[in-house]
């Protein structure tokens, strides 16, 4: 019963979500929410002060996702607004006008870079509008970036997933490099496919075809330095093989090398510079931002998350307010219990870089106070039922994991693994995109699941650095079908009550994904690691 319970409410979602005469998520999600809650007090026996407490650490930690979401639909507005995206869409014409040229710059290979320094969802919110400007369908749009952003995300955020999503194990520095070292072969493996399946959302089977020979250039030219990389380091894999591959791939399709030509190619005007110049400008600042602030080895990552406390203030019953010198607002002992949750103000990518971008760049774009107040009004408005969902999102996860290893979540974790026994490689990258599933973070996925997945190594004899690998790869695919993923493209791209069309196509290549992981750990990493 327990376990039924524990799956019932994301059946139920699932079920909602697609359906025909689908429920829009931001009122799917909050009655799942209502559901967990009644199931939590009736058959769980769970306390009251504990499920509020859970319930207020929700309705902040919603602030994170959605001040992103705001953020990326600011910038998307402005870069509109400011002619900038009219000319990008020139300039990727001026390269190569061929479609999956523009795809795989954009989509693939800058999106890789930006899953590298940013995390967060990011990476869609910023590729999906511009590919949009290209003239590409919007919900085909929106499923191809989630499908693209699989590969990268064991590493994003300078690899955030895989040394801090593992960090309650205890783990040594060998034992998580080499977790990175095997997360990044079978993502390598998957990117031989992936890609693929995403461009046919979009592109003919006999376009892709006659462009082959440059979907795996760009494809390698992000892999190969990731992975090298991830031999040594588990920081960078997706930051630099992003960089490499994006440059490679803009030199090719500028020489046009293996790409079929396309028809109008000569008629393509010719784009000054200075404005090329001055459109990249936005783009170039928001990602030295979002560098400079990632890179351990720089101050300001330190100084946006010290943690020392600057202001504290109790608010009676409901916790301790505290805000620390890094400008972390937090609430700690919520209701009197352990529970906290907190915002990272400087350093969630949201007012740095978007809103500061935009701030800086708009009068240099000649944009008046009220054309700038007027995008950031709409951009709010255009936030409300992102926000709707994320709250009911946040809460389900945050009832489903009360309980610590009875909560729902574990149930469902440790029930799959009892039954799989030896087999559980089979299954185990499933489990991180489950966690994903429910957060939105391959972070969160490992750090709720990576308990599981190491007592069901040690139990079956598996290799603990093996399944844990198979957990964060699992962690990274399940970005394709996450709820506040699919909320956070829609959002951005303006479009409403899509999110059940969406999970119906990009579950099928998350499936897939899962199938390469367990191929992988069953024939060829017990040969080279």
């Amino acid at each position: 019963m327990a376990l039924f319970l524990s799956i019932f409410p994301i059946i139920l979602l699932i079920y909602l979500m697609v359906k025909r005469n689908a429920l829009p998520s931001y009122v799917a999600l909050p009655w799942i929410a209502v559901v967990v809650l009644i199931i939590q007090f009736i058959f769980f026996g769970s306390d009251i002060a504990v499920v509020s407490a859970n319930i207020a650490a929700a309705l902040i930690a919603v602030q994170t996702p959605i001040t992103v979401i705001f953020g990326a639909i600011l910038f998307n507005r402005f870069s509109e607004s400011a002619g900038i995206i009219d000319i990008l869409r020139k300039w990727l014409g001026n390269i190569n006008p061929n479609p999956v040229a523009q795809i795989m710059i954009i989509g693939w290979a800058f999106a890789f870079m930006i899953e590298g320094a940013s995390g967060f969802g990011t990476p869609a919110a910023i590729a999906a509008p511009i590919l949009v400007g290209l003239g590409f369908p919007v919900l085909k749009v929106a499923m191809l970036t989630l499908i693209m952003n699989s590969v990268p995300v064991s590493f994003g955020a300078v690899g955030t997933p895989t040394w801090f999503g593992f960090s309650a194990l205890n783990l040594n520095e060998e034992q998580i490099l080499q977790i990175g070292s095997i997360s990044a072969f079978i993502h390598s493996v998957a990117a031989l496919i992936i890609p693929l399946m995403a461009l046919r959302l979009i592109i003919s089977g006999q376009e892709i075809r006659k462009n082959l020979a440059f979907i795996y250039l760009s494809i390698f030219a992000c892999v190969i330095p990731y992975f090298l990389l991830a031999q040594l380091n588990y920081e960078f894999p997706a930051l630099i093989g992003g960089a490499v591959g994006l440059l490679i791939s803009v030199v090719s399709a500028n020489r046009g090398i293996g790409l079929a030509q396309t028809q109008g190619e000569a008629s393509v005007a010719e784009l000054p510079p200075k404005a090329l110049m001055k459109a990249l400008l936005p783009t170039a600042m928001l990602i030295a931002m979002l560098i400079l602030t990632r890179i351990p080895q720089l101050p300001f990552k330190a100084m946006m998350n010290d943690a020392t406390v600057w202001f504290s203030l109790q608010l009676g019953s409901l916790g301790i307010f505290e805000i620390s010198r890094g400008l972390i607002l937090s609430l700690n002992n919520i209701f009197g219990t352990s529970i906290s949750a907190g915002y990272k103000l400087l350093y969630v990518p949201a007012l740095i870089p978007f809103i500061i971008t935009v701030l800086i760049a708009a009068p240099l774009f000649s944009m008046s106070l009220s054309g700038t107040k007027q995008i950031f009004v709409s951009s709010l408005k255009q936030t409300r039922n992102p926000f709707l969902a994320l709250v009911g999102a946040l809460i389900m996860v945050n009832l489903m994991l009360v309980g610590g290893d009875n909560s729902m979540v574990k149930i469902i974790g440790k029930s799959f693994a009892q039954a799989t026994g030896e087999y559980w490689t089979l299954f185990a990258a499933y489990l991180g995109a489950v966690g994903s599933f429910f957060s939105g973070s391959n972070t969160v996925s490992n750090l709720t699941f990576g308990s599981v997945q190491l007592s069901t190594a040690e139990i079956t004899g598996l290799s603990a650095t093996m399944v844990l690998a198979l957990q964060s790869v699992g962690g990274a695919m399940g970005n394709m079908v996450c709820i506040n993923n699919i909320v956070a493209v829609s959002s951005v791209l303006d479009m409403n009550n899509q999110e059940g069309n969406i999970l119906k196509k990009t579950v099928l290549p998350m499936l897939i994904y899962g199938v390469i992981a367990a191929l992988c750990a069953l024939f060829i990493i017990p040969i080279f690691y």
